[in-house]
């Protein structure tokens, strides 16, 4: 049975779930270029970030969430004949956000366009499944547009976090 895109893919226009600013209790982002290597170096920076928090065994699905969010903003953000200032010679941003029990993937670009799941049921079709993997590695994703001066978006990626057992 061949699912509907849209509904698999609900709420898309949201801003970040209700966290407390107060209990992050850490945050990593680096700036990526606009050119493709920018995926290896999102991926190298995770797995660096996520040793330090000590969550190292979700850097698998956390890493292929990250890996497409940073793909999808290369792609379809900033097109190859787009002329760019020199000053944005980074105009991608990886964030990454921890709270007790969530960690939050961020990926901030200069497009005002809603991302866009690709209509496909062929699955071994080598593009346009980004969304729908996002969908099913993170436990919830949205995204929302910057707000003042700064022209773009921010794609985001949630995952919840085991608690560690309380020491009695």
């Amino acid at each position: 049975m061949a699912t509907n895109g849209s509904t698999m893919l609900k709420p898309l226009r949201q801003g970040l779930p209700p966290l407390d600013p107060a209990a992050v209790s850490s945050a990593a982002s680096c700036a990526l270029p606009a050119r493709y290597e920018a995926v290896r170096e999102a991926r190298q920076f995770t797995r660096r970030t996520l040793d330090q928090w000590d969550l190292g065994d979700r850097f698998d699905d956390v890493c292929l969430v990250v890996s497409e969010l940073v793909t999808n903003a290369l792609r379809h953000a900033l097109p190859a004949n787009t002329p760019r200032p020199a000053e944005q010679s980074a105009p991608v941003r990886l964030h990454l956000m921890r709270w007790t029990e969530r960690l939050v993937c961020a990926v901030r670009d200069p497009s005002d366009e809603s991302p866009v799941a690709r209509d496909t049921d062929d699955f071994s079709a080598e593009s346009g499944r980004g969304l729908f993997l996002v969908d099913s590695f993170a436990d919830g994703w949205g995204w929302h547009p910057l707000a003042g001066t700064i022209n773009g978006k921010v794609v985001w990626a949630m995952f919840r976090l085991q608690q560690p057992p309380s020491a009695e």
